[in-house]
């Protein structure tokens, strides 16, 4: 009799040690492959074909601040966008982009690590960029809780790093990645094809239309969904949250749509760019240009309220 009670116990303790492991093993394997931690990254620092990047939401605290040793400075407006165009957040080119990429050191051959200190929308437009322009994307990691999980337990420096220039060769740009507001125009709003789903990533008080923020007009273009890609992130840890948290944020657009996301000025929706391509949509386009192009344009068409039609564009 106590042989079979110790049985039981011993059985119980190894099942739950089990199901320990099982869940850890969920757990850590619940971030993406491009992912790294800051561990990882302290580890890896002095590789010779390593570059950091970091991409601050205000640029100034890369001197004031501090950054992470070696790391370039990424300025977000002028080394991001189309500096000549209209609005000047539009995609660069390929030849200004390589000219940038080289300007910090990048080779064919680099590692490239991306970190910033907002919830990673920031580095996801350096990853949508990079993508865009056939960099091998096996090489390009996200530092997963940017300044916060670096400076956790490690130090920052102020010293800009000395680096050599980069011979970084970019492809050009894929095709069926990036819509204009001409496809947006006729797909959405006109054509009302079923097969596309209209994803605004901004602010849910931006959509509406109570904020009206760097733009002449507020609200979203009509027949656009509001999903907030900062909301799949942990804004104190400046993590991502679970791959299912992230999927039920998206859970109503079905995986086998085209989907057209935007934002204001692009890295929000690079942000739900690179989220749904995590949770394995296919087809996932952003518009060049986003509200900064639409809502500026008086001659296009706005919706209010919490709806993709409001009462005007209604069926």
């Amino acid at each position: 009799m106590a042989n079979n009670n110790l049985n039981n116990v011993m059985r119980r303790f190894w099942m739950a040690a089990l199901l320990s492991l099982w869940a850890f093993a969920a757990t850590a394997g619940d971030k993406p492959d491009f992912m790294v931690d800051a561990d990882w990254l302290a580890k890896n620092l002095k590789d010779p074909k390593l570059v950091v990047l970091e991409i601050r939401y205000y640029p100034h605290r890369y001197f004031t601040v501090g950054h992470i040793p070696g790391a370039v400075q990424v300025q977000r407006f002028k080394d991001l966008g189309d500096n000549h165009a209209i609005p000047s957040m539009r995609f660069p080119s390929r030849e200004a982009f390589e000219h940038t990429l080289r300007s910090w050191g990048v080779n064919n051959d680099s590692t490239i690590v991306l970190y910033d200190d907002s919830v990673t929308a920031m580095t996801s437009r350096v990853y949508f960029l990079l993508d865009l322009y056939g960099y091998d994307m096996k090489h390009v990691k996200i530092l997963n809780g940017g300044t916060v999980e670096w400076s956790a337990f490690n130090d920052m420096v102020k010293e800009e790093p000395k680096h050599k220039p980069g011979s970084v060769k970019l492809k050009p740009a894929k095709p069926g990645v990036v819509v204009e507001w001409t496809d947006v125009y006729s797909d959405v709003v006109a054509r009302r094809d079923p097969n596309i789903v209209l994803l605004d990533a901004r602010p849910a008080d931006m959509y509406t239309g109570k904020v009206v923020q760097h733009s002449v007009r507020g609200g979203h273009i009509p027949g656009a969904i509001n999903v907030v890609s900062l909301d799949g992130a942990d804004g104190q840890s400046q993590t991502w949250k679970s791959l299912d948290d992230i999927a039920a944020m998206y859970k109503a657009i079905p995986k086998d749509k085209t989907v057209y996301a935007y934002c204001h000025d692009g890295f929000r929706s690079s942000l739900a760019w690179l989220q749904l391509k995590t949770l394995g949509y296919k087809d996932v386009r952003i518009y060049n240009g986003g509200w900064g192009d639409w809502g500026n344009n008086l001659a296009l068409p706005v919706s209010e309220g919490e709806q993709p039609y409001d009462e005007a564009f209604a069926l």
